[in-house]
């Protein structure tokens, strides 16, 4: 995968959330996430706290948090597949969460788990099977304070 020359632009994965919220996972659309940045190795999600997002308590609701994590640890599949134009299957099959503190401002969720979903594609690759791998995702207020960590289970096969 190292040797790939093709490369993907941080406008092309964008557009792909933002289809994907429309067509396939609405509530993706709803929370209107933004991709801010994302490489072989590193992504960055910005949720903002807004009337869609906020909880009774003027905070970022928590199934908007889990929207924001999902999206962190799993956009990196998305890249991969451009990259190496390869239909790959992809879901979570657990995760587990700490929240630290209250999200009272928007929410930046990053991941620099590419490393681990590179080796689960590559692994995939090989052996033919479906591939779980676990990844950590970490939500940040505006104040660069932890709101919330997320350990997710990643289950991907590339389907070739």
């Amino acid at each position: 995968m190292s040797n790939q020359i093709k490369k993907t632009s941080i406008r092309t994965m964008q557009w792909k959330l933002f289809l994907l919220g429309l067509f396939k996972i609405p509530i993706i659309g709803f929370t209107r996430p933004k991709l801010i940045s994302i490489d072989d190795d590193n992504v960055v999600v910005k949720i903002k706290l807004n009337r869609r997002t906020k909880n009774h308590l003027n905070s970022m609701y928590f199934g908007a948090l889990a929207v924001g994590a999902d999206i962190a640890g799993g956009i990196h599949v998305f890249h991969f597949s451009e990259i190496l134009n390869k239909k790959i299957s992809f879901s979570f099959k657990g995760m587990k969460a700490e929240f630290v503190k209250r999200a009272e401002s928007d929410v930046y969720f990053s991941s620099n788990e590419g490393k681990i979903i590179k080796e689960g594609i590559n692994e995939s690759i090989q052996s033919g099977e479906r591939i779980n791998k676990t990844i950590l995702v970490t939500a940040k207020n505006e104040s660069d304070e932890i709101v919330a960590t997320f350990e997710m289970i990643t289950s991907l096969k590339v389907l070739i």
